[in-house]
């Protein structure tokens, strides 16, 4: 037995609290070491021999480890237990809180082997929106959707042209009207969820470098004509999302000007991350320009970083996060470069945004693995990159065998508890990233059959604009055409209507449990559960299959046969 494998963490994604009387416990080994491990557990002020035993089940096969995985019951709302392993000789040991020790009854039952959950505290619960994982988002860049009323267009705006290849400095006229104009449209594809880019008054046609985060960037509208979509969704059963660029100002805006034009006798120095007077010109140290005077998002000069530590600061962060909440009555912010925010600030963000509603949505972008945002304290979810890319590298880059990409992401989502990898927002491309066409080198069915990959795991999908009409595009700024609305009804539209259709209408997909393998010709079998069980594969080999189950979804099933770019899903 390899007793360095065992792993197992009190309150943590390895012990978690499910609901008031129930708490789920994960335990991880060498892979293929482990023949099964029985959980013994009772109440923490009741004896020894009133323990009850369950089997661990085999959740998954990451690189190096089997996960194992059960929920325990604790009427009392107390609990201690220990885990009895047995390998695949018949060897046995405790792996309890004090370590790995010898398996006999005494040790068994010892109170030092029990690690402890002392109460259920429903106020320490990581808690995730039930609705969020029902929910099929759409990202939405204001600028390039569709422009709804001319007036507001910005000078020197450019024709609209889905097949032009935009400068960072182009505009096309994209606004808010637009939005509204379109809200049937998103409603007849079967999203339930909008996602904005940054629509607040900014300087740049992508509006990260926000201006005045209290007004609607004139280009897009103004607050009444927001507020008349936010309600015309919400009519329509569709969520809003908007984005929260805290990390940084833009260069125009009030505050910063004010640094630049009064220097250190500025009433906001100590609102920004200031290392030299004066502040211009900027010294980029990534071209060797010597020490940068203050610090910004990256190295760009027209971005510089707020103190999110300042108390002034944080008032007027969170000021402006719940001014959106209370008077527009949003559901969801998404933070922009939320990894490079103090953890402090975020615990005060998400205080004071459930405060005011409870099931409000708050998604971190962090491009890594995330554990430390995603206690219930801060963050809901992430985008999750560290999990979507992973399938890109396997479906488009080829980089990772089908294998690899299994064991990978059933890793990735042991990092997590089980509502929080429901509550992540997955994504295959986004404004920041090449459109999925474009990395599947124009293979339609591949993109599609990645696309319906992601709809099958934990998590809330999200679709980038105009994924639903096979538009292309290389890396920002490519990525961000203008919307190709001539191809509304055509054959991809209905195709990814299909998916979030189906999607829709099965809850598993969104609450269930995930199991993912690879079966001996080489498809990915994909196995969800929950209400019911629904079983997909994914032919990702380079040439086709034989398939004899009844397929309930296909793509690319003939005569019996899956191609190399197709799926079938089915259930049992």
């Amino acid at each position: 037995m390899q007793l360095a494998a065992l792993r197992h963490r009190t309150e943590s994604e390895d012990c978690f609290v499910v609901d008031h009387s129930h708490v789920r416990v994960r335990v991880h080994t060498a892979k293929g070491d482990i023949k099964e491990i029985i959980a013994h557990y009772t109440d923490n002020y009741l004896s020894p021999e009133t323990d009850q035993s369950i089997k661990l089940t085999k959740s998954g096969q990451g690189q190096v480890s089997d996960h194992w995985a059960a929920t325990l019951t604790a009427p009392y709302h107390r609990l201690k237990y220990t885990f009895e392993v047995v390998d695949q000789n018949g060897e046995r040991v405790i792996l309890g809180d004090r370590g790995i020790s010898e398996f006999s009854q005494k040790n068994l039952l010892a109170d030092s082997s029990y690690f402890k959950v002392p109460y259920l505290h429903d106020i320490d619960m990581v808690k995730t929106p039930s609705w969020v994982s029902d929910t099929v988002w759409y990202q939405i860049f204001p600028e390039r959707f569709a422009n709804g009323d001319k007036s507001n267009d910005p000078a020197g705006v450019k024709a609209w042209n889905p097949e032009d290849h935009p400068g960072r400095e182009d505009y096309y006229g994209g606004d808010l009207q637009g939005v509204i104009d379109h809200l049937d449209y998103l409603k007849s594809l079967g999203v339930s969820g909008i996602y904005f880019c940054p629509v607040f008054k900014a300087s740049s046609n992508h509006k990260y470098d926000t201006i005045d985060y209290l007004e609607i960037d004139p280009n897009f509208g103004d607050k009444d004509l927001f507020s008349k979509l936010v309600s015309e969704a919400h009519k329509r059963g569709m969520k809003v999302m908007l984005d929260a660029v805290f990390n940084h100002l833009g260069y125009k805006s009030m505050q910063w000007q004010d640094v630049v034009e009064n220097g250190e006798k500025s009433r906001f120095v100590d609102w920004f991350h200031i290392n030299s007077f004066p502040v211009e010109p900027y010294r980029d140290p990534s071209k060797g320009e010597g020490d940068a005077p203050f610090e910004t998002f990256a190295f760009e000069p027209h971005m510089p970083k707020l103190n999110t530590a300042n108390k002034e600061v944080q008032d007027f962060l969170l000021n402006i996060a719940t001014y959106w909440v209370k008077y527009f009555d949003i559901d969801a912010w998404r933070l922009d470069v939320a990894n490079e925010v103090d953890h402090h600030f975020w615990r005060k963000f998400h205080d004071a945004l459930v405060a005011i509603k409870p099931d409000f949505y708050i998604v971190g972008e962090i491009w890594h693995s995330a554990r430390p945002w995603l206690n219930g304290d801060e963050f809901t979810g992430v985008m999750n990159y560290p999990y979507t890319l992973q399938i890109e590298d396997h479906f488009f880059q080829k980089k990772m065998s089908a294998q690899d990409l299994t064991e990978h992401l059933t890793d990735q989502l042991m990092l997590y508890r089980d509502n929080t990898n429901h509550a992540m927002m997955n994504m295959l491309d986004s404004h920041d990233t090449a459109r999925i066409l474009t990395v599947a080198n124009g293979n339609q069915d591949l993109a599609l059959q990645a696309v319906c990959f992601m709809f099958m795991q934990p998590g809330s999908p999200c679709i980038y604009y105009g994924t639903e009409m096979g538009m292309s595009g290389d890396n920002d700024p490519d990525c961000r055409k203008p919307m190709d609305w001539d191809k509304i009804d055509g054959p991809v539209w209905h195709r990814v209507h299909d998916l979030i259709e189906f999607r829709n209408s099965h809850s598993t997909l969104g609450h269930g449990d995930i199991v993912m393998s690879v079966t001996n010709s080489g498809l990915i079998k994909v196995e969800r559960t929950g209400d019911e069980k629904i079983t997909a594969y994914f032919n990702t080999t380079d040439k086709a299959h034989e398939f004899k189950e009844n397929a309930v979804l296909s793509q690319n099933l003939v005569d019996g046969k899956l191609a190399c770019d197709g799926f079938a899903i089915v259930f049992e």
